[in-house]
């Protein structure tokens, strides 16, 4: 039987870790309303049975999913989402217009993660399957998706992806944020940016990151991993962090020589903020400083820095 561990986050929210790679790697979060049910995230595929087990343990039937909402159609986010769907026949899966082929269709998605991954792509993230064409709705930027009496607005925040969307329930002050709220593990005083490659665009994010500040929320709900309620300062960490980072890409152009910038500079940082070698791990696990580095060098080489 899975691992069940589940977290009320705020009333009618409830995160649920799926138990990738050990506890606090990748959540989604359960979100219930006058008997309507949504789930922010489907996760990896290869951790589905830890999902329904944490959506019986919320006391629900996952069956009974309306909506499942997806930040973006990376693995991590995405790839167990047709599973879901064929278990939930009644939910609609929610995605940025440009990511709905790849649910529909996953064959490039997965063929490009299949560069990155190799031979883990299976125990990483599983088998995904198709979601059908007539199950998958594209939000326009600003609409509202009904989950009982919540309104989830859907936001185009791109930048660590093109086709990402981040969803703001402004009645509880509460914004589900993919990855464009960084990586914060254990609520560290430390946020860092995913950067992996095809499609990091940094001015792109620097605007996002500043969209989500101005709705000035209570909570931010990061996929990796759970609430943070000091949302200002999450905010600009992440946006200095990512600025530099970005910097150093434009001045290395270098793999091997990026990739140790960054594995020094962000391990000293976190281990002067939490003095945890654990957590430097963790963090380290979380995604590979080689992937960010390779991420942002494709970003030096076919756009200016801002």
């Amino acid at each position: 039987m899975a691992d069940v561990r589940i977290h009320q986050e705020a009333p009618g929210v409830t995160r649920i870790d799926h138990g990738w790679g050990g506890p606090g790697f990748i959540a989604s979060y359960l979100v219930e309303d006058g008997g309507t049910l949504a789930l922010v995230e489907a996760g990896p595929a290869s951790t589905l049975d830890a999902l329904l087990a944490g959506i019986r343990a919320a006391g629900h039937d996952p069956a009974d999913l309306s909506h499942v909402l997806l930040t973006h159609v990376h693995l991590d986010h995405a790839a167990g989402a047709g599973q879901l769907a064929r278990i939930a026949p009644g939910a609609a899966v929610h995605v940025h217009a440009r990511g709905a082929p790849h649910l529909s269709n996953p064959s490039r998605l997965l063929a490009s993660a299949a560069r990155l991954y190799g031979d883990m792509m299976d125990a990483l993230w599983g088998t995904m399957l198709p979601v059908p064409a007539e199950r998958i709705r594209t939000p326009a930027d600003g609409q509202a998706i009904r989950v009982g009496g919540r309104s989830m607005i859907a936001l185009e925040t791109p930048g660590h992806a093109s086709h990402h969307l981040a969803f703001h329930d402004p009645d509880a002050g509460l914004v589900f944020t993919g990855d464009v709220g960084g990586i914060r593990l254990e609520r560290a005083r430390h946020v860092r940016p995913p950067t992996p490659p095809p499609e990091l665009d940094t001015a792109a994010w620097l605007a996002s990151i500043e969209r989500l500040r101005v709705l000035e929320p209570r909570m931010l709900l990061p996929t990796h991993f759970g609430g943070v309620d000091d949302p200002a300062w999450h905010l600009d960490d992440l946006a200095a962090r990512l600025a530099q980072w970005t910097r150093w890409a434009e001045e290395e152009r270098d793999s091997a020589a990026l990739t140790e910038t960054l594995r020094r500079h962000a391990d000293a940082e976190l281990l002067a903020a939490t003095g945890s070698a654990e957590l430097v791990r963790r963090y380290a696990q979380s995604i590979p400083y080689e992937m960010m580095a390779a991420g942002l060098l494709r970003q030096a080489r076919t756009a200016p820095i801002p």
